[in-house]
């Protein structure tokens, strides 16, 4: 009956795929038969490659037979055979999607079904403690747990320890092996075992440089290399297990049942490890950390004999705005890099999952936008903003934090920058260092180089959002109350001018949507904006964007410009997405003259700041008019003023609704709040504390809605107290 060795690691990266393919070679070398069965269901293909070999079968389709026809069931059918003498291999599963196939109460029959063929069966048995795991490893007579000389790994294993006493196994049939045992800065052997209280069979040294090289030829270090000290250390380890029959243990009683209502509070138990450590657990691909200069230094020459063999310099960059011809370009590179790296022998590749995910950065670099490319596709980024080549920051759920991500050079960054505005006309240049331009997906992208920026090339991207967000997303963001939603519903149905104020990243032109959704639909929308961001559900609706110049620097079409032809296209209703400069004038006219129920958004701190910032823009526009004038030309056109403003803990709110009602005198504006959120403080966790109310203002305008049939109660307007 075959010795069963299950070897399994909570961490990744700490080699234990390398482990079992190279022990189970090394103790083949002496002449016993070994089966290694890969149950790592996380990572899929890493045990094949290692051994060089291409399953076609796996443990999920041997359990589906065995059920169904067990006699008829034949070996050779699933486990196929190394090229290596007396080794072959089973694999769990062939594609993620089969791990649900297997069956954790089936391993016991798959075990019985090949142990009589075997003198050895080595278990990748993966990092996680689950039923699958655990049915596995009662099969086992020795359990392996792989160790780092670092302080994660150390904690992991202590706490993978306890767990597997709590799961009933004894620590005698548990045994350490210490990988990279040499590693520079590491923590001493000795350290180690006066932590964990089993013993270190074997210590394996440090040896990223021919480990790799031999993953990349497809066969373990200690045939590549058997001279080598590391495949040394693999034969001392083969023998140890081959000659001491006492650590093998008959591990076969434990009550099934008993460990399934086990796993579920041994699983709980991570969590709870990790909290009283007050350390969060990292996982690192396999031996990344020590090698990760080479990974730099080989992506760096990959993607220069890329850029060289298929003169990408020199493409059309038009040619990224066709999503067919790009598509073609990037399966073309796509070849050119594999075979690259495999012309790369003795360069550092950890593994496959390693491998796509270095071609795939490298094609990113060269044909789409780079380590940009990710963060444009996760759904939780909001702005991106890179700072220079090695600084690259993401907002998310309103917080600003530095990514891992790093571009090859500055120069990267500026061919990047010119990948996104080539397609649409514009350069960027020393005579022209600063642009705004579009990505196809709609997002807002503004550039910056040298001399104007100092820190390197800068660029930033204001990602287009496909959600259309109504007023009760907004609710259950908890933005903005029942109340103070209804009246905003009345405003907007009653033909009331509303300006829409807050900073950056407020959620202005989120709420500002959510506005728009009460227009009638039998209304004519236009909307003006310099970044189609608006996304509007009527109908009849025409959207309008300004043209900035070309590259003589002619050809410009301001939103100014644009707003003097949409009074000629019979509106209904002008929505500008934002006002920053002379349009305000413009818009200001329109809404005086006839196009009530008018909207527009405003850089503003408060809402009494809006009213600084519309005789500030005015008078930007040249028009020589007394101060009194634009006030009384203000009060009169704007009539509710809605407030964002995005808080300390990333949260966006409206803080307030005001009424612009008429001068309070000769230079002043009467500005009533109608309705203010609150701070009263920030808990334990940085969460804002405050509530919504009512100041218990009326607003003058109530008679008007109801005579035009808006149902509005009075009660909403009543202060409400915290609570």
């Amino acid at each position: 009956m075959a010795k069963i060795t299950a070897i399994f690691s909570t961490k990744g990266g700490v080699g234990r795929t390398l482990i079992a393919a190279n022990l189970a070679v090394s103790i083949a070398r002496e002449g016993h038969r070994v089966c290694v069965i890969d149950l790592d269901t996380q990572v899929v293909g890493d045990m094949a490659h290692v051994l060089g070999v291409a399953p076609q079968s796996c443990m999920a389709d041997m359990m589906s037979f065995l059920k169904k026809q067990p006699q008829l069931t034949k070996k050779q059918d699933f486990v196929v055979r190394s090229k290596f003498n007396n080794v072959d291999f089973l694999a769990g599963i062939l594609k993620p999607q089969q791990s649900g196939h297997l069956l954790p109460d089936q391993i016991g029959q798959v075990f019985a079904f090949l142990e009589k063929d075997y003198d050895h069966i080595v278990v990748d048995a993966g990092k996680n403690f689950n039923d699958l795991f655990l049915a596995s490893v009662n099969q086992a007579n020795l359990i392996l747990l792989i160790v780092t000389p670092d302080i994660l790994s150390i904690y992991q294993t202590k706490w993978a320890l306890d767990t597997l006493q709590f799961l009933h196994f004894p620590l005698d049939m548990i045994k350490l092996v210490l990988n990279r045992a040499e590693s520079l800065s590491s923590i001493s052997w000795q350290e180690i075992r006066v932590n964990l209280p089993v013993d270190i069979i074997q210590k394996i040294p440090s040896d990223g440089k021919l480990v790799n090289q031999a993953v990349n030829l497809e066969m373990p270090v200690v045939i590549n290399s058997p001279r080598s000290k590391i495949a040394q250390a693999f034969f001392d380890l083969a023998g140890v297990l081959i000659q001491d029959k006492g650590l093998f243990i008959e591990r076969k009683n434990i009550d099934q049942l008993q460990m399934k209502e086990a796993a579920p509070e041994a699983a709980d138990k991570s969590g709870q490890f990790w909290e009283t450590q007050g350390l969060k657990e990292e996982v690192l691909e396999p031996e990344l950390d020590e090698e990760q200069d080479e990974i730099l230094t080989l992506k760096r020459r990959i993607h220069g004999k890329l850029l060289d063999s298929m003169n990408i310099k020199r493409l059309d960059l038009k040619v990224f705005s066709d999503r067919k011809k790009a598509r073609d370009l990037k399966d073309r590179a796509g070849a050119i890099v594999s075979n690259l790296l495999a012309e790369e022998v003795g360069s550092f590749i950890p593994s496959q999952e390693v491998r796509r995910k270095l071609i795939k950065e490298i094609l990113d670099e060269a044909l789409g936008l780079g380590p940009l490319e990710d963060l444009l596709a996760d759904p939780d980024v909001t702005d991106v903003m890179v700072n220079n080549k090695d600084e690259i920051y993401t907002e998310r759920f309103g917080k600003i934090e530095l990514t891992n991500k790093r571009f090859i050079s500055n120069d990267q960054v500026r061919t990047i920058i010119e990948r996104i505005i080539a397609p649409i006309g514009r350069r960027i240049d020393e005579s022209v260092p600063m642009v705004d331009a579009r990505l196809t997906d709609g997002s807002r992208v503004n550039a910056i180089i040298s001399p104007l920026s100092l820190t390197g090339p800068t660029l930033t991207i204001r990602k287009f959002r496909k959600e259309r967000y109504k007023t009760a997303d907004l609710l259950a963001f908890n933005s903005l109350t029942p109340a103070m939603a209804d009246f905003i519903r009345a405003c907007v149905l009653c033909r009331k001018n509303l300006i829409v104020s807050g900073g950056t990243g407020s959620g202005k032109t989120t709420v500002l949507n959510a506005l728009s959704e009460y227009i009638p639909e039998g209304e004519r929308i236009i909307t003006l904006e310099d970044a189609a961001e608006l996304k509007l559900n009527q109908r009849h609706w025409i959207r309008l964007e300004s043209r900035p110049p070309n590259i003589e620097g002619k050809g410009a079409l301001t939103i100014r410009d644009l707003f003097r032809n949409t009074l000629r296209m019979r509106p209904d209703r002008i929505i500008v997405g934002e006002c920053r400069g002379t349009e305000s004038l413009d818009m200001l006219q329109a809404m005086n003259t006839g196009h009530d129920g008018s909207m527009t958004t405003v850089h503003a701190n408060s809402t009494s700041d809006v009213l600084s910032r519309l005789d500030s823009m005015i008078l930007m526009s040249g028009i020589e008019l007394p101060t009194r004038a634009i006030r009384e030309m203000v009060a009169s056109a704007v009539d509710v003023i809605v407030h964002t403003a995005r808080l300390s803990d990333g949260s966006r709110k409206v803080l307030g609704i005001a009424e612009v009602s008429g001068m309070k005198d000769e230079m002043h504006i009467n500005l009533n709040e109608v309705f203010i959120f609150k701070q009263t403080g920030v808990d334990t966790q940085g969460k804002v504390l405050g509530y919504f109310t009512a100041t218990g203002y009326k607003p003058s305008f109530m008679d008007e809605i109801r005579v035009r049939g808006v149902v509005i109660s009075d009660e909403i307007f009543r202060p409400t107290k915290p609570q």
